[in-house]
């Protein structure tokens, strides 16, 4: 990550510093469209493990992205040998970096997303990190294509290779962002933002405040039934985006202890 964006961990545990607040993002759906082409990743992925494209359709439903692929295997009735497990993420990776330039054409950044990011960044305090179904590999390239990489610290994420389990994912982001910047990051300084039910459920039982957005095919309805503290329907008022994220200073997430 280039230097100008990486906050100064000595300000961060100051005594005299705002309150640290992490703020993992979601990226599909959340900060990007990408035009479907992640679908045809997890078939390509498949087709390369198996030497066979997909007869059945990719299905996706906020999981992550190994579970994806295993979900794929179960329903064409075989099952992820040691080997091809092992090699995972690494065959995720470079299907999605073969498809590059159909994510440029095809795929964007969703309105608002990059001006909310640049205020957090400029947010005293504020640590911008991701919590996500995709590999690591993945979420960078995917943020990179729509030059946004830059606005987040990705040592400090949670991915879909960390477990199958997305709640478990903002544990493994919070205790990241703590070695690094030496401030402890649990719910009462953790705000997810995300777009399914399921980054709803993630945040509520992983342990954060969570901010829904309606940027997918969830309604705001759904993510305020699933609990989350705040709904946006979008990014397009940064305002309202930064108010949503830093009102986790002023009071707990409601839910359940992660």
């Amino acid at each position: 990550m280039d230097s100008t964006h990486r906050h100064d961990t000595r300000v961060l545990g100051a005594p005299d510093a705002p309150t640290a607040l992490l703020v993992l993002w979601d990226v599909d759906h959340t900060l990007i469209d990408n035009g479907g082409i992640s679908k045809a990743v997890y078939a390509a992925t498949f087709e390369t493990l198996t030497g066979s494209p997909p007869a059945h359709a990719v299905l996706t439903e906020g999981r992550t992205e190994p579970e994806i692929v295993r979900n794929l295997f179960v329903r064409h009735e075989l099952e992820l040998q040691p080997e091809q497990l092992a090699g995972l993420v690494d065959v995720l990776a470079a299907s999605l970096e073969a498809k590059l330039p159909q994510l440029r054409e095809r795929g964007r950044a969703l309105p608002g997303a990059e001006a909310a990011l640049h205020a957090l960044r400029g947010t005293p305090g504020v640590v911008q990190s991701v919590l996500t179904g995709n590999v690591r590999a993945n979420a960078v390239a995917k943020l990179a294509a729509f030059g946004l990489d830059g606005y987040v610290d990705f040592d400090a994420g949670g991915y879909g290779s960390d477990d199958s389990a997305r709640p478990k994912l903002v544990a493994f982001a919070q205790a990241r962002a703590a070695d690094k910047y030496g401030v402890p990051f649990d719910r009462a300084n953790t705000v997810l933002i995300g777009d399914t039910p399921r980054d709803v459920q993630a945040g509520r039982e992983g342990g954060a405040y969570v901010v829904g957005v309606a940027s997918g095919i969830d309604s705001a309805e759904a993510l305020r039934a699933e609990g989350a503290d705040v709904v946006l329907e979008d990014l397009r008022d940064t305002t309202a985006v930064l108010a949503a994220v830093l009102a986790a200073r002023s009071r707990q997430p409601s839910g359940a202890a992660g």
